[in-house]
């Protein structure tokens, strides 16, 4: 097996942790706990379910430190197709770690304050539930500013796929369209938040497909060798 492909292989398993990890973190433990528009329950929740409360709060640390690690493996891969490109993949990706990693901490106050801590006497009941939903609150609004950052790495990477032929263009078509898709999300959650429009329930499906046709394509397939006009053409982009 030659180098490129190992390399390209140890990305897609890398991208499999963070695939799981944030699967597991959303729809295993925030959705049984999380009940929409009831504080009081979701609270309780959170309190009797402490233990994976917390557990979800390492799994999206784990998809976040591999996310890091995801995107420099990329940066190497795709470094000989564009060097422009590759370098806009892997500091749009950093940025996004930070902030998913900066907006843990709001889950980490809900989890505090649903604690038994003896300082927390000095709140009552009400005011720890409503503060517990603020810090929800502003978890979910860190997802929406790290997606910009996150479709921001999306194109440059499928771009780079479609140019290349490193891997199928279809993954590259998938995941430039994901990069609106995800743009379009964010604007509709901050400036159009009661809208209905059910297509935009559907706008991220093209990152999601093109992302998981992605990792499967690396650890089954790796990539195709480089091409010697990609090399060529890479060193004026």
């Amino acid at each position: 097996m030659n180098s490129n492909k190992k390399t390209a292989r140890i990305a897609g398993c890398i991208f499999l942790v963070l695939l799981i990890s944030g699967i597991f973190a959303e729809f295993f433990v925030r959705y049984k706990i999380f009940v929409p528009d009831d504080i009081i329950t979701t609270a309780k929740n959170i309190k009797d379910k402490h233990a994976l409360f917390n557990l979800g709060i390492v799994s999206d640390i784990i998809m976040s430190t591999a996310y890091f690690f995801y995107a420099i493996f990329l940066y190497f891969i795709f470094k000989p197709v564009s060097k422009t490109f590759s370098l806009v993949l892997l500091s749009s990706s950093m940025v996004g770690v930070s902030i998913l990693c900066l907006n843990t901490f709001n889950q980490i106050a809900a989890s505090l304050l649903a604690g038994d801590g003896n300082y927390l006497g000095a709140f009552s009941q009400e005011q720890l539930n409503g503060l517990i939903t603020f810090f929800l609150k502003m978890h979910i609004n860190g997802y929406y500013v790290a997606q910009v950052f996150y479709g921001l790495y999306l194109f440059p990477l499928g771009y780079m796929i479609y140019r290349s032929g490193l891997i199928p263009k279809f993954i590259g078509v998938l995941l430039m369209l994901g990069f609106i898709g995800d743009i379009i999300n964010f604007f509709n959650f901050f400036l159009f938040p009661k809208s209905e429009f059910i297509l935009l329930d559907y706008v991220t499906l093209p990152a999601d497909l093109g992302e998981v046709s992605l990792c499967l394509w690396l650890v089954i397939m790796g990539i195709r060798e480089y091409k010697l006009e990609t090399q060529i053409k890479s060193s004026t982009i």
